[in-house]
């Protein structure tokens, strides 16, 4: 995607051959830049302080800190120990786990002298293929989109939850990924974008990605999609997920449930941008089996801003010594989600659907 008409991805090997460069979304949208990952401490903190955030580009740049931990110690007991910090980062998005294994796998099957360049290869397929993936999602998602169009809706209004766009992945992003599209081919859409309290990613990174590429959009309050939708300013909701099982229940952002019930009760046809990186093939029941992270109160709290000065400055926005809660996810049932689109296709939300397109998961 671009900033300031210049293509950018989220994550690069540095020129040095071997660091490892990220865009700083603890920064955004006030400033732009690259954070330099030398280790897999740096690796492991970028991921749970929220550096890089989304379930793919997580699971890229746990990769990413593989090859940086490999670099250090190739052996096998390097390779679990760094697997292991990296795995316990954050809980809850499947990409994590799902790259460890890949990277673990190849890592493990060449000789010990052949590990750090061979880590890197597969670091650099996994990240193509991510950028692949999205863009497929985003193929298959014009059309829903397009069909709004035909449907004599007009203007496209697509409602998000959270950051589900190129900041989230590699390139393109997952949810956004078909508004991208629509927005290249000349399809009139337009975006209403989510605050996603408390980290505000509607706000930093999605109003940022949005209108740094060009895209029409609107912010609003994170409880205005009920009002938007009642009124008819909705014609479809798109979402991603951190974690889908194999009967389509999906984890997002906290928030994203109380989307698929207004979308539910006003007939708005809520699509899920799933990748099938995110799906977790070992488990059904996503309010049973899905570990919901919990972060820190402070973020619930207090709030990072840029004062009129251009300085940034945190402050709080509650009574000093307030408990308070901050579940970082949400689980919405199978049948609350219209469809799942995917990189083969978009398909209904269930065992069925996503059997369909991935038989070698079925069973």
């Amino acid at each position: 995607m671009k900033v300031n008409g210049v293509h950018h991805r989220t994550i690069r090997v540095a020129g040095d051959g071997w660091a490892v460069e990220v865009v700083d979304q603890t920064l955004l949208p006030h400033r732009f830049e690259l954070a330099r990952l030398e280790s897999v401490d740096d690796a492991r903190r970028a991921i749970s302080t929220m550096q890089v955030r989304g379930a793919p580009l997580i699971g890229i740049t746990a990769a990413y800190g593989v090859c940086l931990g490999v670099r250090v110690d190739p052996t096998d007991r390097g390779l679990e120990a760094t697997v292991g910090k990296l795995l316990a980062a954050r809980p809850t998005a499947v990409n994590l786990r799902w790259a460890l294994d890949e990277m673990r796998r190849l890592v493990l099957s060449v000789p010990l002298g052949e590990r750090v360049e061979a880590a890197y290869a597969r670091a650099s397929e996994l990240c193509e293929g991510d950028v692949e993936c999205c863009r497929r999602i985003g193929e298959h998602g014009l059309g829903l989109i397009r069909a709004a169009i035909a449907s004599g809706r007009g203007r496209v209004n697509v409602l998000t939850h959270c950051n589900a766009g190129w900041l989230a992945t590699v390139d393109w992003g997952t949810a956004l990924a078909p508004v991208y599209r629509a927005h290249e081919e000349g399809v009139p859409v337009h975006v209403w974008v989510d605050e996603t309290r408390p980290r505000n990613q509607g706000a930093a990174l999605t109003a940022f990605e949005l209108g740094a590429h060009g895209v029409p959009h609107t912010l609003v309050v994170d409880n205005a999609g009920g009002h938007l939708m009642q009124h008819g300013l909705v014609d479809l909701c798109l979402v991603g997920t951190d974690r889908t099982t194999a009967r389509g229940d999906v984890a997002n952002k906290v928030g994203t449930y109380l989307k698929a019930l207004a979308a539910r009760d006003n007939e708005v046809p809520f699509y899920v941008a799933a990748p099938s990186s995110s799906v977790d093939w070992t488990i059904r029941d996503g309010l049973a089996e899905i570990p919901i992270e919990e972060r820190g109160s402070e973020e619930v709290t207090r709030v990072v801003g840029r004062t009129d000065d251009g300085a940034l400055a945190e402050v709080a926005i509650a009574p000093a010594g307030t408990p308070a809660a901050n579940f970082a996810f949400d689980v919405t049932r199978a049948e609350l989600v219209t469809a799942l689109i995917t990189e083969r296709g978009v398909c209904p939300a269930s065992a069925k659907g996503l059997a369909s397109l991935f038989p070698e998961h079925a069973g």
